[in-house]
């Protein structure tokens, strides 16, 4: 229950300790227990969730804590929800790369407003395409594939987004570079995962701007923090040439709101590229998924069809993990998806073509199972998601993360489709205990 201290004191004032992993396999579900939840779970997206919490107020009046992960960051819930929604606290990747500033003040100048969540993984996603692109010399998805190590992951000078055209020109020369991100170190481990990430932990802002608040952001660091898999030996480079590279992310449907950022922010390197006097040019597809399966398939196709090597997307892992499996794969194409963060993008047989910015939900599991017991001191939680891969499996990861490793009890988890017009339901499902 929400306990009568200030939220946000008892936030600050509470850790968030330890080195955590990044690889790893999921628990299984939680249950049982006679307690009613002190704490719920959300799991899902905007769209469904101004309905959802709708109704969670209408019923409960916001009693309970409430702990949502990345997906449900969206300062303007709140206005269209009709509740401050002051028992919220959410968990989110974090631009926490040794060149985070750099990227926002590219960000604020270019845009004239301040970056968004996912906004440097996006910038980051498409940074590395192109350089990788560069060195392999040519618009083929094996050649980009086999670039992406060398150019992220230790072993040569470091460039990062205010130094990006500089690390263009020295992959062109065949150079060996280690790109330093936005988001990360953005060094890959075998499985294509970011080997390091930052967390924020935020809350809606409650002073009536459509933001959220940003309480801390925490480091963590994976077993192999400086990457590994397989990588090219060298590069031919090149100049004289055009570096097609796709971009596949919602602009419309249910994660439109966070889409339209992260598009301007993958956008951004291109537009470094082309207003350079490097004898480069960069050809960059925006092709809209529509927060949909069937849709992100269709669009993925498109930019298959239009000769694209690489793509940064999908957003979601319910559009992600399909058009890696159905689309990316078998075209030898290289998928670095910058927000999709379900367990299932690791564990793809996708002979090393799919990548992300973003890190895996085995992560987010762990850091919203410490939050939710440490900082909000809760033992009894029970979980509603989005009935995807991503819902799915964060909510396993998160029971058995809070079961496990915490003693809490998870009563039970509820899965909710999008798009229904009450939740009634399922609110009353998981509330019950």
């Amino acid at each position: 229950m929400v306990r009568d201290i200030e939220r946000r004191e008892l936030l600050v004032g509470a850790g968030t300790a330890g080195a955590v992993g990044l690889a790893g396999c999921i628990g299984g579900g939680g249950g049982g227990g006679g307690d009613e939840p002190e704490m719920l779970v959300v799991i899902g997206y905007p769209e469904s969730g101004i309905q959802l919490f709708r109704d969670y107020y209408s019923m409960a009046g916001g009693e309970h804590d409430i702990l949502v992960p990345d997906g449900l960051r969206d300062g303007a819930m709140p206005g269209q929800v009709g509740n401050d929604m002051a028992n919220v606290i959410g968990t989110a990747p974090a631009a926490g790369g040794p060149n985070q500033e750099a990227f926002n003040g590219l960000f604020q100048e270019e845009y004239g407003s301040a970056p968004g969540v996912f906004t440097s993984q996006s910038y980051d996603s498409v940074a590395l395409q192109i350089l990788a692109n560069v060195a392999a010399g040519e618009n083929d998805g094996m050649a980009v594939r086999d670039q992406m190590r060398r150019i992220a992951n230790p072993g040569g000078d470091e460039y990062g987004p205010q130094s990006f055209l500089d690390a263009v020109e020295a992959a062109a020369n065949g150079d060996d570079i280690n790109y330093q991100g936005a988001s990360s170190a953005t060094n890959f481990n075998d499985a294509g995962d970011p080997a390091s990430a930052a967390y924020a932990i935020w809350e809606f802002d409650g002073t009536g701007q459509e933001s959220t608040s940003q309480l801390e952001v925490q480091n963590f660091e994976g077993e192999n923090p400086s990457g590994g898999g397989p990588s090219a030996d060298d590069a031919p480079g090149g100049m004289g040439r055009t570096i097609d590279v796709g971009i596949l992310l919602p602009e419309t449907g249910d994660l439109a709101s966070v889409g339209g950022p992260m598009i301007q922010a993958a956008q951004l390197p291109a537009r470094q590229v082309n207003d350079s006097d490097l004898d480069l040019e960069v050809n960059a597809q925006v092709e809209d998924t529509q927060t949909s399966p069937s849709s992100g398939v269709s669009a993925a196709e498109t930019l298959v069809n239009a000769g694209m090597p690489s793509v940064c997307g999908s957003a979601s892992s319910g559009v992600n993990v399909p058009v890696s499996q159905e689309v990316f794969i078998p075209n030898q194409v290289v998928g670095c998806s910058p927000s999709s963060t379900a367990l299932s993008v690791t564990n793809l047989d996708d002979d090393d073509y799919i990548f992300r910015t973003a890190p895996s939900d085995q992560l987010q599991g762990r850091v919203m199972a410490q939050v939710g017991s440490e900082r909000l001191e809760n033992s009894v939680a029970a979980t509603l998601y989005v009935n995807n891969d991503y819902g799915q499996q964060l909510s396993e990861r998160f029971t058995e993360v809070f079961e496990g490793d915490f003693g809490g009890t998870v009563t039970d988890q509820v899965a909710f489709n999008i798009g229904e017009s009450s939740y009634t339901s399922v609110l009353e499902t998981a509330l019950s205990g």
